[in-house]
């Protein structure tokens, strides 16, 4: 198959992208990311999942306020799946935003992934964020894992060692996996002290990974400053709280001395490759 330039995902393939609230979700860094994709994209609903089959609407409950015509209305908890198009190199992007489940987690992927069978989707990648020991004055880690051989072979991924309790991003995976479809997931490492939402920074580094894995630049509007005044407000908290600050101090030598044997001009060529595309496609950034 033929990829785009910079992309590690076959150009001619509608590929998938999901992200849900909850235990998936740290900060709500990754839905806040397909949030963003899916305004700047222009994407359109063709469909959703019906929540009364899915949700404890004790634990997610609907919400009542004012319609577009003013009149009260009640908005409930569910998954929508949108598609878009992508500007520069025309690749169709289905993307999936809910809130995971509280029930009948085989039948809901079955039932995501019957639509994205209807839609042409070849490629899955689920996208998560996880609290970490990582310093919020650091770029923020992103990683890849997946359980298919091809995939981890083409993107010189180590196999997945995780072992314990997984959440419907999990599961979404192991079934498209079962279905033949390419699959990839993408975690985010959320600073552990700075846990509530919004956390745009991370949203920022899932956009730019995404860059790379679709081979499309992403207009980032705003995002950038809301990043960097989110850092600089970190900053703050930890300038006033000693403990919180000398923690930072320790995970910054700790990442630090961790990075060192891998500097190297490869992260900062990936960068300018980026820069190239965003320019030479007149996204701006």
């Amino acid at each position: 198959m033929t990829t785009d330039p910079g992309s590690e995902t076959p150009a001619a393939e509608t590929v998938l992208l999901a992200a849900f609230e909850g235990w998936n979700d740290a900060g709500g860094a990754a839905t806040a990311a397909l949030e963003h994709l899916h305004e700047v994209w222009g994407a359109e609903q063709v469909d959703e999942l019906d929540p009364e089959e899915y949700h404890d609407f004790q634990v997610n409950r609907p919400v009542v306020g004012p319609g577009a015509d003013g009149q009260r209305e009640i908005t409930w908890p569910t998954t929508v799946v949108a598609v878009a198009t992508a500007p520069s190199t025309g690749r169709r992007v289905v993307i999936v935003h809910g809130i995971e489940p509280s029930m009948r987690w085989r039948r809901y992927c079955g039932e995501l992934l019957d639509i994205a069978a209807g839609l042409g989707v070849r490629s899955v990648i689920t996208i998560g964020a996880l609290l970490a020991d990582v310093p919020h004055t650091r770029p923020i880690p992103v990683n890849a894992t997946s359980d298919d051989a091809q995939v981890r072979a083409e993107l010189d991924l180590e196999p997945n060692s995780y072992e314990g309790p997984t959440g419907i991003v999990g599961v979404l995976q192991h079934e498209a996996m079962a279905r033949g479809l390419r699959s990839l997931s993408l975690w985010a490492a959320v600073p552990h002290y700075v846990a509530h939402p919004p956390s745009p920074k991370a949203s920022l580094a899932i956009l730019h990974r995404l860059e790379e894995h679709l081979g499309e630049p992403v207009p980032l509007g705003e995002l950038p400053d809301d990043a960097l005044a989110w850092q600089h407000g970190v900053d703050e908290l930890a300038a006033e709280d000693t403990e919180i600050g000398e923690y930072v101090r320790q995970l910054e030598e700790a990442k630090d001395t961790a990075d060192l044997p891998e500097a190297s001009g490869e992260a900062i060529a990936q960068e300018f490759e980026r820069y190239l595309r965003r320019r030479d496609r007149g996204t701006g950034g």
